[in-house]
């Protein structure tokens, strides 16, 4: 069974779901996309999609910022996802992308006068950091886009060449990941991650402030370290020298889950191994995505109703 697609306005093999070479989007990056983990549950036979009402809200802020309106509620959005997953017949965990864009075929750097599309894909996902070992980082040389450059509170595609940059020096200098600074020298993410530092066993994390994506891992490690294990987060801005003297280090998002950092422009972090409370909140984290935690089930939508379990198994 091939993936499928959600193209202007029709399920359709994602083989065929092609834009044409003239779409203003492709030129000027005039679209927000999100994320949204789709995680496989072998004992239950069941692929839950973790907090797909809040990617979509976030998803809708972006939309206002670039001027998209879509013809969808946040409901409809997620009852497209979850049907285009469930023709995708995938058992296994899965990255679904829904992208916003300015699908005018047209020439010309403008928001206004343009028609507005949308799209959901869906594939399987590489480790994007290894989650269990850890990874190793730099600080970038090249430093985050300010709010007043492109606002870091959208998905917006074109300010993922800051970012590509940013990950292409780690790459080539022997790191797995970067980490950038603002224009005054504060940390605040990774190149598609937010971070956390454990000091004195309390969650440090950088604030919107200094041009960080409001992460929905990031808010829920918050809410886990809180409810779970009666830690609070203080979000402030933070020196790039307190993230050589942490106790413990990590980053967040999607695509990376919780992955602990060992290492920074070549000095290690605590002890240099994966602290305790980064594994802790690894532990219930990854309960969670799963639903196998009653008490965040809410967060979790299954995709297959039992008719299509049984289809599909």
């Amino acid at each position: 069974m091939p993936p499928y697609a959600y193209f202007q306005k029709r399920f359709v093999p994602l083989s065929e779901a092609k834009i044409n070479i003239l779409t203003h989007a492709f030129h000027y990056g005039t679209a927000c996309f999100d994320g949204i983990r789709g995680n496989w549950n072998a004992d239950e036979e069941q692929l839950y999609l973790f907090r797909v009402k809040d990617h979509y809200e976030r998803l809708l802020k972006g939309c206002r910022l670039l001027k998209i309106n879509l013809p969808y509620s946040i409901e409809e959005l997620g009852e497209l996802t979850r049907k285009v997953v469930e023709r995708s017949g995938y058992q296994e965990d899965i990255y679904i992308r829904p992208l916003a864009y300015k699908g005018s075929e047209a020439i010309g750097v403008r928001l206004y006068d343009l028609e507005d599309d949308f799209l959901i894909i869906v594939a399987t996902l590489p480790a994007y950091l290894d989650v269990e070992k850890g990874c190793r980082c730099c600080t970038s040389s090249w430093r985050r886009i300010d709010d007043t450059m492109i606002p870091a509170r959208g998905k917006i595609t074109g300010i993922y060449v800051n970012s590509a940059l940013a990950k292409t020096e780690a790459w080539e200098n022997g790191y797995d990941e970067a980490i950038l600074l603002t224009h005054d020298g504060h940390v605040s993410e990774g190149s598609g991650e937010n971070i956390f530092l454990v000091i004195k066993g309390e969650l440090v994390t950088p604030p919107s402030s200094d041009n960080i994506l409001l992460g929905i891992t990031r808010d829920t490690v918050i809410t886990l370290a809180q409810k779970e294990l009666g830690i609070e987060t203080i979000e402030r801005s933070v020196d790039r020298s307190e993230l050589y003297l942490a106790d413990e280090c990590f980053f967040t998002g999607t695509a990376a889950h919780i992955t602990p950092i060992l290492e920074i422009d070549h000095r290690p972090i605590g002890n240099g191994e994966i602290g305790k409370l980064t594994k802790e909140l690894q532990k219930l984290y990854f309960a969670v995505i799963q639903a196998k935690n009653p008490k965040y089930l809410d967060w979790c939508t299954p995709t297959y109703p039992k008719l299509a379990k049984i289809q599909h198994s």
